[in-house]
């Protein structure tokens, strides 16, 4: 052996990571943050500063360490794997590991730490942590045969990085072990790959996200010409041009609040905890209002819709008369070329004497009653009882007793070769041999269309199946002119609680399709519809010569009223070969198959990752659910992605489930709208809050006087954040609702909403004002003073005790719940925050003591008739407001999928 060639390893930007940490610190958001402080500090208010700093400064230091948390992890990544065994049998730590290094791994295995190609001897590997099978897997060395190498194609001769290598032997003749050479080492393993991608994931594309970007700058628009108001109002007076200058800027923390960003998250943060409980965890929480839009939701089949396991049903003998009846029990087979391919064609090895291997293997094998034995080490005794062959493993018949009355086998057989079963390929073979050598005989299993077109056309196997002679072999010369022996029928069972959630989607009006590698596709027709559904069509392409054919099974009378028309009631049942074709022959018919597109079997990864993204052109908001490390690329890549798996590829997902069962699809679904709604309505009532206020201070600037630092506090963190932080725990509806909820913040309803609001509450301010300056016992403000150095007077006084009813009746109109979530009263805290706050601010208005009163500089009123007057005009402003939102949201309810096929009914197949 050798030592490749070495390649220099650099550290991923080791060196700038301060400078990242300060270039994420310096977001937009923090640094208008530090503006704000920095003119309040100038202008005296310290007391709100004083607590934007330290939430600030607790959200920069939480953000912070879980930044360097994260970035020790991945520095620390290659430094915590187990040593192995370099070229020349040198101790190397694994860390100095590079592409082409030749390292020997040990019989007793070890935790792989970077991506190797098998060149010698055989590994059985767990890789339940990466790809969610718990099925170990047996890995054998790579053909002798020329050609590029590919990690993907080559999967069954290449050990993955974080992979568990159980056993390895057969690498050096007389000693334990197998040999391989590192292909790729850190971040550029399949590991990395996945690490990388929940480091960096992919931007979000989310019309609400985007919209909020454009209101906050249509609020810096309103900020603008509210600075210019305030300058050529203050000019006026005697205000200096400092003073001028504070005042102008003041305008803009006011429009714009800092803490905006902040507290539309709120929502989010309760339907992640919320999650949390019901066993749903979330690593992307913006997701989850995605969730609230989805449209259309993808399943894959085995291990999500149907239980992970399969059970043998029974075989069925074939013949050039066709096939025989069902045998239940493989036991009752006659010795011949089909037991011995159901015992024999298998990957299955031993560990510590017991079987591991594939399920669908490993039933096989149980129910036929033979015995798996494998050789020893060096021990030969196998190999000379067949004919000096090398014994790979050896198959005994059970025992006599445990043999069928009318069945008696003896002889073993020795698996000499083993071509393990490739995806690609959709097939396995092995070559046995009998005692003494003799009778050597190739057994291919595998998809029944793959298997018909290796085998003779006299053979009985329907010819549907067919390939071209383009069909890509193992072994030319054992994969030819093959005889059909039968078929293994294996059942899977639907799991109970997908038919529910199925129909629940359907009375939603979402769309739902299922997308499977595996099964044929009129199998996956015989799961996913009822019986009295509507009609498939099965799309089955044939590629002969560069010209394609494609056959439509089922048609019916369909066909005869054209295969577009919204009238018909069909679904289009597509496998991968079909799908490839529509997009690499016929792209401008690909949308159309898409849309009654529902069932979509034999898929491979890749295509599963391309469906969704094509679903997404369409304008589908697309979620996945799967529990395979198949699943993993499309789960990325669709708007929600839920995984059922524990393994480590399963947080590449944004959500996973700690159920086996897609009864968490629904109540994601309702958590993303209840969410989603609730975002909605904080970003309002904070636009709203801050639209109040700008015009408490425009108005006061008028009447040459402003609100006080402590007034300003109050409203700040008294009224507002507290009704922010409880108004989102507000749970979903127990239903889904047909209609999606609006994601669009620059929607005509919305907008025209929060401008009739803002009209409606100026409208009631200058009331207010102009109710006291009307009264005789009125006494106007010193006007050779400005700002707030003439506090307390009436004209501040009335807008302060307006306003603060306007923040807390605001909180209750933009406040929704039907049908998206629960109705008000369910959220007490917010019911109760909000009697504490109407009672305190009548309080302030109608019988303040002396010490609040002074403390935030209210005038004194001794005319109670005025102050009932005043909480009336707040009582008719929350009548108007209220009113007016009800007109304004009902309409805005999003669009629903109803006329979206969706297969009915899952039932057992």
């Amino acid at each position: 052996m050798f030592e490749g060639l070495r390649y220099i390893w650099m550290a991923r930007k080791g060196a700038f990571c301060r400078v990242r940490y300060c270039m994420w610190v310096l977001n937009p958001f923090y640094v208008f943050q530090v503006f704000s402080i920095a003119l309040w500090l100038t202008d005296s208010y310290y007391y709100y500063a004083a607590c934007i700093v330290i939430i600030s400064l607790i959200s920069i230091c939480v953000s912070l360490y879980e930044i360097r948390k994260v970035s020790d992890t991945r520095r620390l990544l290659p430094c915590l794997l187990s040593k192995c065994l370099c070229s020349y049998l040198q101790h190397l730590s694994s860390v100095e590991l590079v592409p082409g290094d030749c390292v020997l791994i040990p019989q007793e295995g070890l935790l792989l730490p970077c991506d190797a190609a098998l060149l010698a001897g055989e590994c059985m590997v767990n890789e339940s942590m990466l790809t969610g099978e718990s099925v170990p897997v047996m890995k054998t060395p790579l053909p002798a045969a020329g050609g590029r190498y590919s990690p993907e194609t080559q999967r069954r001769h290449t050990l993955f990085c974080g992979t568990q290598c159980i056993q390895a032997k057969g690498g050096r003749p007389g000693r334990g072990g197998a040999i391989a050479v590192v292909t790729s080492t850190g971040f550029f393993t399949a590991k990395g790959d996945l690490v990388s991608s929940i480091l960096y994931p992919q931007p979000i594309n989310f019309r609400f996200y985007q919209d909020a970007i454009k209101f906050l700058l249509f609020l810096g628009g309103v900020a603008l010409c509210g600075t210019v108001y305030s300058i050529v109002i203050l000019s006026r007076t005697n205000t200096t041009w400092w003073e001028l200058v504070i005042r102008a800027l003041d305008i803009v923390t006011i429009v714009v609040p800092p803490a905006l960003p902040a507290a539309i998250t709120t929502g989010t943060i309760y339907a992640q905890s919320r999650l949390k409980r019901e066993g749903v965890f979330c690593i992307s929480p913006p997701r989850i209002n995605i969730s609230g839009k989805v449209s259309l939701f993808c399943f894959d089949k085995t291990g999500t819709l149907t239980e992970e396991g399969l059970d043998v049903w029974g075989v069925m003998e074939g013949s050039g008369a066709g096939f025989s009846e069902l045998v239940p029990d493989p036991r009752l087979l006659p010795q011949g070329p089909m037991l011995s391919a159901m015992a024999c064609c298998h990957s299955v090895a031993l560990l510590g004497g017991q079987p591991l291997g594939d399920p669908l293997e490993l039933k096989m094998i149980e129910s036929t009653g033979w015995e798996l034995e494998e050789p020893a080490g060096d021990d030969k005794t196998l190999d000379s009882e067949f004919g000096g062959h090398r014994v790979l493993a050896v198959m005994r018949p059970p025992a006599c007793p445990l043999q069928s009355e009318s069945v008696s086998i003896h002889e073993a057989v020795a698996l000499v070769q083993r071509f393990p079963f490739s995806s690609s390929l959709q097939r396995m073979s092995v070559v046995t041999v009998n005692p003494e050598g003799q009778s050597s005989l190739a057994f291919i299993k595998g998809a029944p269309e793959m298997v018909a077109s290796l085998c003779l056309r006299e053979s009985g196997m329907e010819e549907r199946g067919r390939q071209s002679e383009e069909t890509p072999r193992v072994n030319y010369h054992v994969e030819r002119d093959m005889q059909f022996l039968g078929l293994l029928v294996m059942k899977n069972l639907v799991k109970p609680e997908s038919a529910e959630v199925i129909t629940t989607l359907r009375l939603a009006h979402l769309r739902t399709v299922m997308v499977t590698g595996m099964k044929h596709n009129l199998t996956i027709i015989n799961i996913s519809h009822g019986h009295r559904g509507p009609q498939y069509l099965c799309l089955v392409p044939y590629l002969l010569r560069k010209v394609l054919f494609v056959i439509l099974q089922f048609i019916a009378p369909c066909l005869s009223q054209g295969l577009y028309q919204g009238v018909i009631n069909y679904h289009l049942a597509i496998n991968g070969k079909s799908f490839s074709a529509l997009c690499d022959h016929f792209p401008e018919y690909l949308p159309k198959v898409l849309m009654r597109g529902t069932v979509y079997a034999r898929m491979a990864p890749e295509q599963k990752t391309q469906l969704v993204t094509e679903l997404q052109k369409l304008n589908y908001r697309v979620g996945m659910c799967g529990d395979g490390a198949n699943d993993c690329g499309a789960l990325r890549a669709a708007d929600v992605g839920v995984s059922l798996s524990e393994a480590e590829a399963s947080v590449a997902s944004p959500f996973t489930s700690k159920s086996d069962n897609i009864s968490c699809v629904p109540l994601l679904i309702r958590e993303g709208r209840c969410s989603l709604v609730t975002s909605f309505s904080l970003f309002k009532y904070m636009a709203l809050y801050s639209l109040i206020q700008f015009s408490s201070v425009l108005i006061l600037y008028t009447e040459k006087t402003n609100l006080g630092d402590l007034q300003f506090l109050f409203f700040d963190m008294v009224l507002v954040t507290l009704l922010a932080i409880v108004m989102g725990k507000g749970g979903p509806s127990t239903e889904l609702h047909p209609q999606r909820p609006p994601a669009s913040l620059l929607a005509l309803p919305v907008l025209a909403s929060l401008t009739l609001h803002t009209l409606l509450l100026i409208l009631g301010q200058v009331s207010a004002l102009l109710i006291t300056t009307s009264q005789d016992w009125f006494v106007p403000l010193n006007s050779t003073m400005s700002g707030a150095a003439n506090l307390p007077n009436l004209e501040d006084t009335s807008v302060f005790d307006l306003s603060g009813y306007q923040y807390i009746i605001m909180a209750v109109v933009v406040t929704k719940g039907y049908p998206y979530k629960r109705p008000l009263y369910y959220n007490v805290v917010f019911v109760c925050v909000l009697l504490v706050l109407f009672a305190l601010m009548s309080w302030l208005v109608l019988a303040p003591v002396p010490f609040l009163r002074k403390l935030l500089k209210l005038y004194y009123i001794p005319d109670m008739n005025f102050k009932i007057l005043l909480v009336a005009l707040a009582a008719l402003n929350f009548v108007f407001c209220f009113l007016l939102e009800v007109m304004y949201a009902e309409p805005t309810l999003g669009p629903s999928s109803k006329n979206c096929p969706s297969f009915l009914e899952v039932i057992s197949c």
